[in-house]
């Protein structure tokens, strides 16, 4: 029997509240688009449309619910993960037949989680609880109401839909925003579940680019944990524009990009100091606003003053370059 078999003793992170593992700039951007003076309207409009019944049957239309009797090994790695992190609902699991490797939380008042078939060829139970972890910390963060209408706002986009004006585009960029970072909570969530960090960074490896035919023999974990950090951390001038613009568009951070900031979680002993017990439990008293807009200022101000030096690095070796060119010529 191999490491990667041994059966491994989880900690139940009983009553954990959500705000234990969500990132500072999550609730921050969060808030900004709840600012935008159409929200509520646009909100209102586009779930007034559609309504909680004909939501849930547009994305299980198309999917198998997982149980006992249906896909009962994975039944049993989702009981696992909303054991491990004490969900207050059993919440459906539905399998959807599509190739992409992905999963996605969504519903209003009752959430669901649709895993897409292509997963279970690529994951292993690990990654795949990962996955599933990453699904209910969405949920229990109270992201999916948002997300849902994310998915909404884009597909009536794409077919033109009135309701999609200029106003509501920029509600859609604003949640697109608020989603990047999102994400980086609920890889998080994903972490805790699992607790198994060489999983985690297996999983945004084969998320980035895989197959089930490479992923055995092809893939060196090593060699993506470095890419990571050259992406984070190097480039020239359009190297760091092209990484602003492909973010623009984009629902999910780079998957190089996730993994850097998970392991500067783990690194930074947020992870460990969790699993020992000292996490926020479900009803303790909440974090003044104040706190929590200082630390996602903090986390924005990380964030701007390392663009800013990369930035300012960057031109100078350009202004340098440009110099030695003209000196040779």
């Amino acid at each position: 029997m191999s490491t990667e078999d041994i059966p491994r003793t989880r900690r139940i992170l009983t009553e954990i509240d959500p705000a234990s593992w969500e990132h500072p700039a999550d609730r921050a951007a969060l808030q900004a688009v709840r600012r935008i003076p159409i929200f509520d309207q646009v909100l209102r409009t586009v779930f007034g449309i559609f309504g909680e019944r004909a939501i849930r049957l547009a994305f299980q239309s198309n999917a198998v619910r997982v149980g006992p009797k249906q896909y009962p090994r994975l039944h049993g790695l989702y009981v696992e993960v909303l054991k491990t992190l004490d969900a207050e609902e059993d919440y459906p699991l539905f399998v959807s037949q599509t190739p992409l490797v992905n999963a996605g939380a969504y519903g209003m008042d009752h959430p669901f989680i649709v895993l897409n078939s292509g997963s279970l060829l690529l994951l292993d139970e690990d990654e795949l609880t990962y996955l599933m972890g990453h699904e209910l910390g969405h949920i229990m963060s109270g992201h999916v109401l948002y997300r849902t209408m994310i998915v909404l706002l884009t597909q009536l986009a794409t077919m033109g839909f009135p309701v999609v004006g200029l106003a509501a585009r920029a509600v859609l960029v604003g949640l697109l925003e608020w989603q990047r970072k999102a994400e980086l909570s609920s890889d998080r969530a994903g972490l805790l579940t699992v607790q198994h960090p060489e999983a985690v960074m297996r999983s945004f490896m084969k998320l980035a680019g895989s197959s089930e035919e490479l992923v055995r023999d092809e893939m060196n974990l090593d060699q993506f944990m470095i890419q990571a950090e050259e992406y984070r951390d190097g480039g020239d001038a359009v190297d760091i524009v092209f990484k602003v613009l492909n973010l623009l568009g984009a629902t999910h951070p780079f998957h190089v990009l996730r993994a850097a900031e998970t392991r500067d979680w783990i690194q930074a002993g947020e992870y460990d100091r969790i699993l020992r017990g000292e996490y926020r439990h479900r009803g303790d008293e909440r974090a003044p606003y104040k706190e929590d807009l200082s630390a996602a200022a903090r986390a924005y101000r990380e964030d701007a003053t390392t663009l800013s030096r990369q930035f300012g690095e960057a031109l100078r070796d350009l202004r340098e370059k440009m110099a030695s060119g003209f000196a040779k010529g």
